[in-house]
Order: C-alpha cells, then structure tokens, then sequence
C-alpha cells in the first residue's frame, strides 16, 4: 500500500511530446479499459506516430479510433503509455486516465479534492 498513489476523481495531468507539453484537467475513470485523449490536444501537443487502430466501445457507441503513445505525470509519478485519440471537445475533460494507467500503481478516493 506504501507505493500506491492516490487519486481524486479528478486529476492535474501533465502531458509531455517530444518538444511540448501541457498540464490538463483529467477525469478518472475505473471503468475505462484504455485511457483516452482529446484529438485536438493530440494535435497541438504533436503527439504520434499513430500505432494502431482499436475498435473501442464508449457512451456514444462503438467506433475504430487511433492508438498513440504519451509520457505523463500524474500525482508525481511519470509514466508512457497508450491513449486512443477521441474528439473530447463536447465533454468537460480533454482527457479520460482509463484502466492501463491506474493499474500502475494508483488507487482512487472518491473525497479526495486535487
């Protein structure tokens, strides 16, 4: 339990590419397989080359989304790993921290504040 971070339901993420990088507000989500970020962010942050292509089930349905990899920090840790690239621009967070990040060594409480 020592190593694990803890995580609110919201979260200050630091999004690194190889020449830029960005803190966003990202949501927490236990219930999301893969994390996911905001195509436009994506973009402006240069991030890519695009790995692959999934086909991925959301609120809105199924569709085949691009996979790219990033570097973060979140609650102190830094990390990589692959999001799937999503137009995010109607919903409140630009990024959504899924599954194959919180299992790097996170837990979540619902009343933390950031």
């Amino acid at each position: 339990m020592e190593d694990k971070r803890i995580l609110g339901l919201t979260e200050d993420v630091m999004v690194y590419s190889e020449t830029k990088s960005k803190k966003v507000l990202a949501r927490i989500d236990t219930g999301a397989t893969r994390s996911s970020i905001d195509i436009k962010l994506a973009a402006e942050l240069g991030l890519g080359p695009i790995l692959e292509t999934r086909q991925v089930k959301s609120s809105l349905g199924t569709d085949l989304r691009p996979i790219v990899r990033a570097k973060i920090e979140i609650a102190g840790k830094e990390l990589e790993s692959t999001f799937t690239l999503a137009d995010r621009d109607h919903m409140n967070y630009k990024i959504l921290i899924g599954q194959n990040i919180l299992k790097e060594g996170f837990l979540i409480d619902p009343l933390k504040k950031r």
